[in-house]
């Protein structure tokens, strides 16, 4: 007997006007034709993927209104972020108004210069028709500001052309989510890594931006990753993937998406053809490709490979999972090391930069109080949502799961005599999780399968490593593993520069303490967090920043000197007695001439 045919659902349709750019209000119209005969529930998501807090984007829908026929349809709040129209025939539309000025790469931002959003900020989803395809007609801004604007995006065009206003098309409202739009007169550049074309898209002003420089960078790291992940047919897992960065005076920050990346970033961090060519690039940008390398990793880990508790997303509440370490950290561990791979740095800068997140985790003693798989787990209360005794009291699951990553590749590494490493277990993952997990939504990974899996392709008995590390809070015996491979792993921070070890910013009387490290000089002397210390022995703290290392350098480690602060209103003396800087930490270096680490390159290759 043939089954009945399914009625096809007639996609989801929503119309976004960028309205009032002074006003920083988008418009935005959502046509339901069929709504549920009981009465039509949306709802616009409460946090973003990839950013673990709830952000409640529904208070900025300013105003909203329903209309079925011409006529007004009765329209409830359930909460916070829901609404119920009442039962109406078809179609229905939602009119609405979303306030959009939050200059970051979670929300949506529109003024004269640019728009930006991200879906889960502007689109409320039609419950019950989430798999149904979505159609999204990005009009043009009716302000002479925008008469030469262009829009970015990785979602697919239906009558609109690349690059411009009109109709783009998702096959769901997941997938509509993950594509962010950027519009504004942007610099643009495309290159193609193994045969996929890959936009970059510069968006505020960076005079001579070396665009070529960055074009030839961002191809390096990206057919590096895609080799990685496909080392036979170097198959990307996008059609076409997109850059979009916002250029600011000062800003850092990235949001993974499947196809492509949102990303802030200082102008100066940007190349610029006004600079001499150098081997390596300098801090600035190095710190820029960093970022797009770990962005662009999150295509396959934590995009594809995701958590169980990920596949599939609930936007409306929390998703806890204790996973973060290897989602997060292992892609904080592969992004630099994807700039040695590529050649974009050497070993001598990686081994500084590694160096330099070992004595960060070493910094906070909140290492010894929190597990990484705690960290993860509470990253919606805790990680954040940091203050000013986070240091104290969390450990963050990027650097700390980065240095777990880098010592479980070291450990698989020695133990199997160079046969395996952490790249098996990363395409191991990717193999059984990741590559086949669109179209459809497919399974995430437990705890316990990535447990298995590591011992299962190692050959070896990891438990024990987990159990310290990972759910215990032990220091990595970094130092040890890498003995072998001829590195030298010293501590610096013994003979740091005389210190208050107590975080510093700026403030017009002088230099607030925006943390106090626990056991340190200034909480020994009894200095909180906000203080605001304005004379150090009779001389005045002042300047942007503030000269309290200046004023430190006069003395040596072990010296009283007496700190004026004040406390709120009221002003207070302390005795301190300087401990040694922190920082810079850690310095790794070769110890054997000639040696070269391992860890940069696959087993097979070195």
């Amino acid at each position: 007997m043939k089954k009945p045919s399914q009625k096809k659902q007639p996609a989801i349709q929503y119309t976004i006007v960028p309205k009032d750019l002074a006003g920083h209000l988008f418009n935005v119209t959502l046509t339901v034709a069929a709504p549920d005969p009981e009465g039509q529930v949306f709802a616009l998501p409460a946090w973003i993927p990839g950013s673990y807090m709830i952000r409640e984007f529904a208070r900025n829908i300013v105003r909203i209104r329903a209309e079925a026929g011409g006529a007004a349809v009765a329209l409830s709040k359930l909460d916070k972020h829901s609404w119920r129209a009442a039962s109406c025939a078809g179609p229905l539309s939602l009119h609405y108004e979303v306030y959009a000025w939050d200059l970051s790469v979670r929300a949506a931002h529109l003024d004269q210069t640019h728009g930006f959003f991200n879906g889960t900020s502007v689109f409320l989803r039609v419950l019950g028709q989430e798999e149904t395809p979505h159609l999204v007609d990005i009009q043009r801004p009716a302000d002479p500001a925008a008469r030469t604007w262009r829009v970015a995006t990785a979602m697919a065009e239906l009558g609109a052309k690349r690059y411009g206003f009109g109709t783009y098309a998702a096959s769901n409202y997941d997938e509509l989510i993950d594509h962010p739009v950027e519009m504004g007169d942007f610099e643009l550049a495309t290159f193609k890594a193994h045969g996929i074309p890959h936009d970059i898209v510069v968006t505020g002003r960076v005079p001579n931006l070396d665009m070529t420089r960055l074009q030839a960078d961002l191809k390096a790291i990206c057919e590096t990753q895609i080799a990685f992940f496909e080392p036979k047919s170097k198959k990307a897992p996008m059609e076409r993937y997109v850059f979009m960065t916002m250029a600011v005076g000062d800003g850092y920050g990235g949001l993974e998406h499947r196809a492509s990346t949102a990303l802030i970033c200082a102008r100066a961090d940007l190349p610029s053809t006004a600079t001499p060519k150098s081997a390596e690039p300098g801090e600035g940008y190095l710190r820029f490709l960093g970022l797009c390398s770990h962005e662009y990793f999150h295509t396959w880990n934590v995009k594809r490979i995701k958590p169980a508790v990920f596949a599939p997303y609930d936007l409306q509440v929390e998703n806890y999972t204790p996973l973060l370490w290897l989602f997060e950290g292992f892609t904080s561990y592969y992004d630099d090391l994807m700039l040695v791979r590529c050649g974009i740095i050497g070993e001598p800068t990686y081994l500084k930069l590694l160096g330099k997140t070992i004595g960060g985790v070493l910094r906070g003693s909140g290492r010894t109080k929190q597990s990484v798989a705690e960290s993860s787990f509470d990253a919606w209360s805790k990680y954040y949502r940091q203050d000013e005794n986070s240091a104290n009291a969390i450990i963050s699951y990027y650097t700390k799961g980065s240095l777990i990553a880098l010592a479980f590749d070291l450990t698989i590494r020695a133990k199997t005599n160079g046969a395996k490493s952490l790249d098996d277990v990363m395409l191991a993952l990717w193999e059984r999780y990741g590559r086949d997990f669109y179209p459809s939504v497919g399974r995430g990974v437990t705890e316990a399968e990535v447990e298995a899996l590591f011992d299962e392709v190692s050959g070896l008995k990891l438990k024990t490593m987990f159990e310290r590390y990972v759910r215990g809070t032990e220091d990595l015996p970094l130092a040890k593993l890498y003995a072998p491979l001829g590195i030298k792993l010293t501590d610096e921070r013994k003979n740091g520069k005389p210190s208050l070890d107590a975080g510093i910013g700026r403030d017009p009387l002088g230099a607030k303490l925006t943390q106090v490290h626990e056991g340190g000089a200034a909480h020994q002397a009894g200095l909180s967090a906000h203080d605001v210390v304005i004379a150090i022995d009779g001389l005045r703290v002042s300047g942007n920043p503030p000269n309290v290392d200046t004023l430190l350098a006069r003395y040596r480690v072990g010296d009283k000197v007496t700190v004026h602060a004040f406390r709120r209103d009221e002003l207070m003396a302390f005795e301190v007695t300087l401990h040694g800087d922190r920082v810079p930490g850690i310095s790794l270096s070769q110890a054997v001439a000639g040696k070269k680490s391992v860890a940069i390159k696959r087993p097979s290759a070195v």
